[in-house]
């Protein structure tokens, strides 16, 4: 592909409601997390909404398990779904045609709620038992990496070993089973 380039569509901006959070894999865990606290506990939003794509949806459960494990008695529903995205290429070199390459990105959305939700749904997790959260308003956890401290190792902030596709099934279906324990444990 390198005699390519990938032609940069224009971003389709959607409508964003007040209590949606879209996470990316380049914005900060402590900001997402500090959006969400402050939404649940200043704003008097009953219900969040997480969204991400790709390689964002391991930072999304990691960020949803953190506040879970801060605010007391919160319903969660979990759904992932996937798509499909179309990149066009343009040749550098004459004598080339024009290149379509469709991707399949996973996705999922976590819905926060104070309020009871359908527990029929699939992807209903009830709340967290009180003793098992700790409610708190400064978060220790700073960074990408351990929630334990601020190591960054030899190689400073690189991009990391990537899961892959089988990678994100064999977490996710890990996380499900997970939740799934904990919610016996009852």
């Amino acid at each position: 592909m390198d005699r390519y380039q990938r032609v940069e569509k224009p971003k389709v901006e959607t409508p964003m409601a007040e209590n949606e959070i879209r996470i990316t894999s380049q914005g900060r865990m402590r900001s997402y997390i500090t959006y969400a606290m402050t939404l649940l506990q200043e704003k008097g939003s009953d219900e969040i909404v997480f969204k991400a794509m790709g390689r964002a949806i391991n930072k999304t459960v990691t960020i949803v398990e953190l506040i879970k494990r801060r605010i007391v008695g919160l319903h969660q529903i979990t759904s992932i779904q996937s798509t499909d995205i179309t990149d066009t290429w343009e040749p550098l070199e004459e004598g080339l045609l024009p290149l379509e390459t469709t991707r399949h990105v996973s996705m999922i959305n976590i819905t926060l709620s104070k309020k009871e939700l359908d527990k029929a749904a699939v992807g209903y997790q009830p709340p967290l038992p009180a003793d098992q959260v700790k409610p708190s308003t400064d978060f220790e956890y700073d960074g990408e990496g351990s929630p334990g401290g601020r190591r960054r190792g030899r190689g400073g902030r690189g991009r990391g070993r990537s899961r892959g596709v089988s990678g994100m099934k064999s977490y996710l279906i890990w996380l499900l089973n997970y939740n799934l324990q904990v919610c016996h444990m009852d």
